[in-house]
C-alpha cells in the first residue's frame, strides 16, 4: 500500500491544529490570519525542511487567496464550541472590513 505524500495543509494540521485548539481562545491569531499575516506558518513550513520553496509559495498563495483555509486547517481538531467561536469572530472582521469600521469584532472576543 503506497502512502500518500504529505501536504502543507496536513502539516500545519498535525504540528499546530492540537495545540491551537487547545491553548484557548486567540483573538490575535485569528485576526492576524484573517488580514492576510501568514509568516509564523510560513516560517515553520520553511524551518521543517519537508517542502520545496515551490510548494511553500504554493500555500503561501493558497493562503493569500483564502485566508479562512489556513484558520479552517489549524480548527481542524478542535471542538465544536470553539470552531463556533472563531466562525463568530471571522464573520465579524469580515463585517469590519466590509463597512470600513474598526474594533466592531473585539467585542466577540
Amino acid at each position: 500500500m503506497k502512502a500518500e505524500p504529505l501536504t502543507c495543509g496536513d502539516y500545519v494540521t498535525a504540528t499546530f491544529s492540537r495545540d491551537f485548539g487547545a491553548e484557548g481562545f486567540d483573538y490575535d491569531t485569528v485576526e492576524r490570519i484573517h488580514s492576510g499575516e501568514f509568516d509564523e506558518w510560513m516560517s515553520a513550513l520553511a524551518q521543517s525542511g519537508l517542502f520545496t520553496n515551490r510548494t511553500i509559495a504554493h500555500a503561501r498563495q493558497r493562503w493569500q487567496d483564502d485566508p479562512r483555509s489556513l484558520l479552517d486547517t489549524l480548527l481542524t481538531n478542535a471542538d465544536e464550541m470553539t470552531v463556533k467561536r472563531y466562525e463568530i469572530v471571522w464573520q465579524a472582521l469580515d463585517r469590519t472590513v466590509q463597512f470600513g469600521t474598526s474594533g466592531v469584532a473585539a467585542e466577540y472576543a
